[in-house]
């Protein structure tokens, strides 16, 4: 028997008695929901969505003449697709905290506000894209009422 004979019937015995252990080798079942370039759900506490979250937050904080700051307080919902960096979609709430705008504090460390009347929360969507190898957020879609 010539060799190139010898190594074909080496091969389909090889085939024969392995095959079930083959059969996912190189083949790759795709997530039918989800499709390149689409936006994906993503955890709403990956550390990527909350500091999205706190940027939408600072960006609100920027646009209002509240005299306290506000931060986020629950992600009900996250998206995220690749685009040229990341773009994440967000379902949020944020609300008034305790702390003035004038003092500059490090939203971390404000408690939201415990008095009844200055209690204060909206529900927001929010477009944050995101180039990491830039260093570079840009709030793009801030919606709160």
């Amino acid at each position: 028997m010539r060799p190139v004979g010898v190594l074909l019937a080496f091969c389909c015995l090889v085939l024969s008695t392995t095959g079930d252990h083959l059969r996912g080798f190189c083949s790759q079942t795709l997530n039918p929901d989800g499709k390149p370039g689409f936006p994906k759900k993503i955890n709403p506490h990956d550390p990527g969505v909350l500091q999205a979250a706190r940027h939408s937050a600072e960006s609100f904080n920027n646009c209002t003449n509240d005299i306290f700051l506000f931060k986020e307080s629950h992600i009900s919902r996250a998206l995220v697709q690749i685009v040229k960096g990341l773009k994440y979609m967000l379902d949020m709430k944020i609300g008034r905290t305790s702390c003035k705008k004038i003092q500059h504090p490090i939203l971390d460390n404000c408690d939201f506000q415990t008095n009844h009347t200055l209690k204060r929360t909206f529900s927001c969507y929010s477009e944050v894209w995101v180039i990491p190898w830039l260093q570079k957020f840009e709030v793009s879609i801030l919606h709160c009422h």
